[in-house]
């Protein structure tokens, strides 16, 4: 393995390993639901924390947008992107990416849990808050670095859809 690749290990593998330790964590700390809730109020409560995880990819989108109106990269067409909006404009894409599974996964974790079983929803929203915003300072230091934004938010996406799928079938 070379360096680069080294850094992209080592970061991807403590990012889910962190992730993994707080969603453990913070899914017994979490407000959840009484445990015979409705599928009505067991996905409400998990739209509100999807629309809350939508920030990172709200705040992505506000950076590029400002940071062509104050630009010559205003023209998106012009190719005058600095390398930091460059950045931004991937860190939008793989957010839209990201957001798109977890709201997935959130939603059929909701519809197949009991309402005191949400906590996990909860938490999941908040890591996925805090991870897309690593992926996004990493990115900026060093592309190599995302490693654990992304690992960690894709490998969050992959567990929600397992407990989703045992609580669904088993």
């Amino acid at each position: 393995m070379n360096n680069q690749q080294k850094k992209v290990a080592m970061g991807a593998s403590s990012g889910i390993v962190v992730m993994l330790g707080s969603l453990l964590l913070l899914s017994k700390a979490m407000p959840a639901l009484p445990e015979l809730a409705d599928a009505g109020a067991r996905l409400a409560f998990a739209a509100k924390w999807i629309a809350l995880a939508a920030a990172p990819l709200l705040f992505a989108i506000i950076a590029v947008g400002n940071g062509r109106f104050g630009s010559e990269a205003i023209d998106p067409t012009a190719g005058k992107e600095s390398r930091a909006m460059v950045v931004n404009g991937r860190v939008v894409d793989n957010t839209l990416q990201q957001f798109a599974l977890f709201a997935a996964a959130t939603l059929a974790l909701a519809a197949g849990s009991r309402g005191d079983q949400l906590g996990v929803v909860a938490a999941a929203a908040v890591i996925f808050i805090a991870v897309r915003l690593a992926f996004w300072v990493g990115y900026r230091i060093e592309p190599v670095y995302r490693a654990f934004g992304f690992a960690s938010t894709f490998y969050l996406n992959i567990t929600l859809f397992a407990i989703a799928a045992w609580r669904a079938w088993a």
